[in-house]
């Protein structure tokens, strides 16, 4: 997966948008407001953080080397995956919409709940 593969796949998401919020060379993709994806523009290899399930992020790591935890992030929430080739592209747009998917649920859950006094 090349970086502008990754970019269009993450931005062809529902209300996806893309921001800088941490520098002009790490691109964050968001959703109501919250990160689902994390990528360095020039970074090579290029490489993807993404949200999972805690259990299944653990399980990842042990079958692919290229699925490490998160990368200056919760690692118990969050993958670094680098983009070498050795996992498959359709898991990796899999792993996308999963944690946009974990994302968009959070948010929608948070509109439910009251704000704290």
């Amino acid at each position: 997966m090349t970086f502008q593969q990754l970019r269009d796949f993450c931005l062809s998401l529902p209300d996806a948008e893309e921001t800088f919020p941490f520098g002009e060379d790490t691109l964050v993709f968001k959703v109501g407001g919250k990160m689902f994806a994390i990528t360095g523009i020039e970074r090579l290899p290029l490489s993807v953080s993404l949200k999972c399930d805690p259990d299944r992020a653990v399980a990842l790591r042990e079958r692919y080397a290229a699925v490490q935890p998160g990368y200056h992030l919760n690692k118990t929430h969050w993958n670094t995956v680098e983009l070498d080739g050795s996992v498959p592209d359709h898991s990796v747009r899999q792993w996308i919409r999963d944690s946009y998917d974990l994302v968009a649920q959070g948010r929608k859950g948070e509109r439910g709940r009251k704000p704290r006094s």
